[in-house]
Formats: structure tokens, sequence, C-alpha cells
């Protein structure tokens, strides 16, 4: 019988268990959905014969909270959630956010700042010798010393502060069943310290074999070139057949040691992992409380791979879920998505079929199955790799399936399209049939920036790329009869972005007569190489100065300028011309992004105050503008 898991002792006794092997503590609401790692985990431990209860946002505040289930046999697993606790509290500008979709009606604080760290320290208390395993995308994109953001500090390995005996990093199945079968085997968790994908405190090194030994945390607190370049280390190890042991030390003896990551799953895995009976929405318990408005996003949409190779420097999935790809078959998705038709709510459009990028189905190369990836280049960055697979001939053929089943009426690509990888196939089918059947009027892509320094820094292609991908599209919609648009995903204040790169953004934009609604402001978050040249001021690739805007103040201003037709933005927008020294740009020109205001002597154009229909040219000659025909509307206006 298909059932939620326990979140509660009466349903655990209901279903005549004794005691838990695991008790999953999780900042987010209770979804069993394969969208949220907890669902997986969770599905993945029962199907191998373990008991697992969830304890849901626990109040953090009470001791009592992480007694729901009493001791568990094996351990208490932890994770913040989907999200890092901080980046769900807190917007770029660290200001507190109004809602969470993670958490029942979208309520606000029902998970503590760095939660991972406060629950382990709650368990802790109660619970002194039992096993705490931390994992999720907070535990591990902070399993080394890190920069943290939202308190502008270096801190530890989230392993000491959370006192957690174990961390399972990445996406994490492939370690959590081996520490489960290690522990029911009767192994103490203080003696696991060969699991791949885990990281391990220890007082000595003696038994470890194989390691790069990092610079200590008192030297990367002592010389923020010591951090960069102990970053680039990490980051040149995240592969499971390329990467190293590391081994940082920490005052006091200790060392946490970082095992190399876990093979990616095979795809008779993948498909083994979405087979669980998930029941695809959250506990029924919420439903008095406005439900989980995450389940909107994913509840019809189809996960068909992992991993990126994409490379983009502001982005964590290279230490998170790593560049090798990992696919489902077409009969994995296929029989989800005839599972998703016969749901009640299901009006015929599935959402979204993709991964971290929608179009990446085959590996980077044929080399990454034996050598793993390369530690010094990149797969698409500054240009597609010579060795690089180049097809769209699988997905293609999976969303024609998926068009073609029963009660299917559209079937859309909303996560990222990488535009570079898909101008690289000399195939245009997939380009074709992604305009006529799979964009809703618009297609979002995400061409970062215009500025072919900062797309540098960005680790992203040069901007005549996206030209070129603009331009098919176009063709394309034009031969289709058909107009749909793009909308670009844009990011101000990265680290390489000056204010004479900011201005040109705003300048691109006004030439395609596009003001984005939405501006994502350079957010840095732990392991990252922007994060990394954001705190250190440096590119850890080849330890050279980097421009890195950190004053709020500046960041402001960049973030106004693609958005300077906003009214609220015009004093933003003025003080950074100015500072950018285009006061040209200010004015009645064509080419104008702001007008002056009433009184201003000259700016960017016209002489304020001058004879009605002339202007001062930035030349200094004098031309006229065309005067307005006194439409209805116009008088209209007037009255």
């Amino acid at each position: 019988m298909r059932d939620f898991l326990p979140i509660s002792r009466k349903e655990m006794e209901e279903r005549g268990i004794q005691q838990m092997d695991f008790v999953y503590v999780i900042g987010d609401a209770y979804v069993d959905h394969p969208s949220f790692g907890h669902a997986i985990i969770s599905r993945m431990l029962e199907a191998n014969g373990y008991h697992v209860g969830i304890i849901s946002q626990p109040d953090w505040r009470k001791e009592d909270s992480i007694s729901v289930f009493g001791e568990p046999r094996l351990g208490f697993l932890v994770s913040a959630g989907n999200m890092d606790s901080c980046v769900n509290h807190y917007s770029v500008s660290k200001k507190r956010r109004q809602t969470d979709a993670y958490t029942p009606g979208g309520v606000m604080g029902k998970r503590p700042d760095h939660a991972v760290t406060v629950y382990s320290n709650l368990i802790r208390r109660t619970y002194r010798k039992t096993p705490i395993i931390i994992g999720g995308i907070e535990a591990s994109l902070r399993r080394l010393a890190h920069y943290d953001y939202w308190s502008d500090s270096l801190k530890r390995s989230i392993l000491l502060d959370s006192g957690a005996d174990l961390l399972s990093y990445g996406m994490g199945e492939r370690s959590i069943l081996a520490i489960a079968e290690a522990l029911d085997s009767g192994i103490s968790i203080s003696d696991l310290t060969f699991v791949p994908g885990t990281v391990f405190k220890t007082k000595s090194l003696d038994a470890v074999y194989d390691y790069e030994l990092l610079p200590s945390f008192e030297e990367l607190k002592q010389d923020k070139l010591n951090y960069a370049r102990s970053f680039y280390i990490q980051y040149c190890n995240t592969d499971a057949i390329s990467g190293r042991r590391l081994a940082e030390p920490y005052p006091g003896g200790v060392y946490v040691v970082q095992n190399p990551a876990s093979m990616p799953l095979t795809q008779e895995e993948m498909d083994r992992i979405y087979s669980y009976p998930y029941m695809r929405t959250y506990h029924p318990s919420y439903e008095k409380l406005g439900g989980v408005p995450a389940i909107q996003e994913v509840k019809f949409s189809l996960t068909s791979n992992r991993g990126c190779f994409g490379g983009c420097n502001f982005c964590a999935l290279t230490f998170h879920q790593g560049r090798v790809i990992q696919t489902r078959s077409h009969k994995s998705i296929l029989a989800e998505a005839m599972q998703m038709t016969m749901e009640p709510d299901f009006k015929g459009y599935i959402h979204d079929v993709g991964g971290p990028t929608a179009n990446f189905r085959l590996k980077a190369c044929k080399k990454q199955e034996t050598k793993g990836v390369c530690t010094n280049r990149q797969c698409l960055f500054p240009s597609p790799c010579k060795n690089l697979q180049v097809s769209h001939k699988d997905y293609l053929e999976l969303l024609r399936k998926l068009r073609e089943l029963p009660k299917v009426k559209k079937v859309f690509i909303r996560s990222g399209i990488r535009f570079d990888y898909l101008c690289a196939d000399p195939d245009d089918t997939f380009f074709q049939e992604l305009v006529k059947y799979h964009v809703s009027g618009q297609l979002k892509v995400a061409p970062e920036h215009v500025s072919d320094q900062v797309l540098h820094y960005m680790g992203k292609p040069g901007n005549p790329v996206y030209e070129a991908f603009t331009a098919k599209y176009k063709k394309i919609n034009e031969k289709l009869g058909l107009k749909q648009f793009l909308v670009p995903y844009l990011m101000s204040s990265h680290p390489g972005s000056t204010m004479k790169e900011a201005v040109k953004l705003a300048e691109y934009l006004k030439g395609l007569g596009y003001m984005p609604e939405q501006v994502q402001d350079f957010y840095p978050t732990p392991s990252t190489i922007s994060t990394c040249m954001y705190y250190t001021g440096v590119d850890p690739r080849t330890m050279e100065p980097v421009y890195v805007p950190t004053n709020p103040h500046e960041k402001a201003m960049q973030r106004a300028l693609i958005q300077y037709r906003n009214p609220k933005n015009y004093d933003l927008v003025e003080e950074a011309l100015k500072a950018a020294h285009r006061t040209d740009l200010i004015g009645y020109g064509p080419n104008c992004l702001i007008r002056p205001r009433k009184g201003d002597e000259k700016a960017g154009g016209r002489a304020v105050g001058s004879r009605k229909g002339t202007y001062q040219k930035p030349d200094g000659k004098k031309g006229s503008h065309p005067r307005k025909k006194k439409t209805i509307r116009n008088i209209h206006k007037k009255k």
C-alpha cells in the first residue's frame, strides 16, 4: 500500500515499527516527490529495508521537537532542505524574504539560519552518542572552509560547527546507502573513513592515504590569496575518477578530510531511484495550512538528467552534482509521464523535461567514462572543446514520444537551454522543433551579460554567440509564421563588471527596446569560483586581480541600470551615468537612457530652457525634434 512515511510516533506504531533505523530531520515541509532530496533519500532507504521517520521543520527552540520518534537505531540524517537556509531567508541585499515556497502556506521563519548546524546541535544536546550524518545542498557546499556572505567571514567546515559525525556531499544516494549498510553491519561511525562522497574528521592522517594537504584554516584566515589557491585545488578535485582526497588542517590537531566524489549513477540506477512509490505531493497534514507552494513548479515536470558540464562560474553545480551527465531512460521518463497524466488536476501540460541544463543528454566526451573530467579546461568555455559530443537526437526523440502520449496537449521546456551548445549542433532539427512545439510564446535563456569582459569571468561564451543564437531563433520563428520572444536572464554586479560594463548592458537593452521585469544581482553563495573572486579579489584560476563591485550602493546602481526605465531607479541611474562619465546618455536623443531633470542646464543632448523644438547634440551642433501631432490622445493628455 502506497503511503507517506511516518511523521509521528502514532504513525510509526500503526505500521508496527518498534524503532526507527533513521530519523530524517529536514528544513523543508515533507513533500514526497522526486524533486525533493529528502524524498529520494528516504524512499531509497525504505526500498533497501530500513525504517525512516521524517521530522519536518522542528522548532529548534524546543529540545523535545527532535524526540518525536525517540532514538533511531542507526542515526540521524540532517538536511536544510532543497535550498541553503540563508539563501532561502535573505535576498542578495540581505533583506529578509517575505515568503518561503518550501513551507506550508508559504510562511517565512519556520527554519533557522544555518539550519544544518542548528538542527545538529539540537540533536547532539539530546542524543550524545547517536550518529549524525549531514547532507543536502547546504552541507555539501560548506564541506570545507568557505566564505559566508551573510556574515562576511570565512567559516570552518560545517562538519566541525555542526558537531556531526559524517557529511555526505553531492546527490548522496550511493554514499548514504553505503553508510547505512556499514552502520547496520556494526561498524562504528568513527571508522567510516572510506566511503566515497563523504567528509570526515580525524586527529591523525596516518591512516589516510593518497591525499593532498590544503592550507590550514589559520593560513586561510591570514591571507585571502591562500584561500583562492586552496579553493582552486578543491575545484580541480570534484570528479569521482580524477579527484584526489583532500585534507584541511584546523587548530587543535584536527583534520577535515574530503574523500573523492561518489561515482555517477548509471542509467539503471537513475531509473530505479525515480521508480520508488512516491506520493508525488506534500503531506496531507499541510492541506489546512494552504499546501506547499513549491510543488506547483515541479508536480507536472520531469527530470531527465543530472549534472552539468556548462561550467558557469557563479553556479555551484560542479561542487554538488558534478560535471558528468547522468540520464534516465526514455522508458522511465515515459512511465512517470503516464502516471502524471492520471492525476486528477493534470490539464494536459507537461511543464518541463530537463535538469540543470535541459538539452544535455550526452556526456561531454567519451574520455569522461574512463578518465573523468578535465581538471584544466572547460567543455564549452571559452569555446566548445574539439572532443565535445554535440547531439540533440536522443532528447528530440524523447520529446516526440512525450508529445504523442494520450492526454498530453503540450510539452514545455522551462529548465535552461544552453544556447551555445545548441548553436554548436550542425543539425537544426531540434532547434526547429523546440520553437514549433516547446515554447509558450517566449523562451527563457541566460546570456547573463553582453560585455565579453564580464562573460569571461562568468565562464560564459562571448556575446557574438548569443547574437548568433537570437538571429537563428528569429529566423526559425519567421519561417514557421510564429511571433515568439526571447526572455534573457541578466546578472548585475558580477566580478569583472565595472560601471562601464554595467552601462554597456543598459545600452544594449535600450537598443532592444526591452527592460527585464526581474534582474539577478550576483549572489555570492558558497563554493563557486565567482564567490571566491568576490571574497579574494582574484581569479583563483590565474591568481590575477579582478575588479569586484562589493559596495552595496554601487551594486544597487548597477542593478538599476538594467531597469533604467523604472521611475523609482532614476536617481541611481543618473548617479551611475555620472560615475561612468556617460552623461551623454542623459537627454532626449534616441540613445539616451533617461531624460534630464527640470532645471538642469545641459544634459545629454538638450539645453534645458532652449527654444522649443531644438536640442543640443553631444557634438555641440543643433538639431530639431519632430513636433508631435495633435492627436485626440495627446489633447486628452493635456486636458
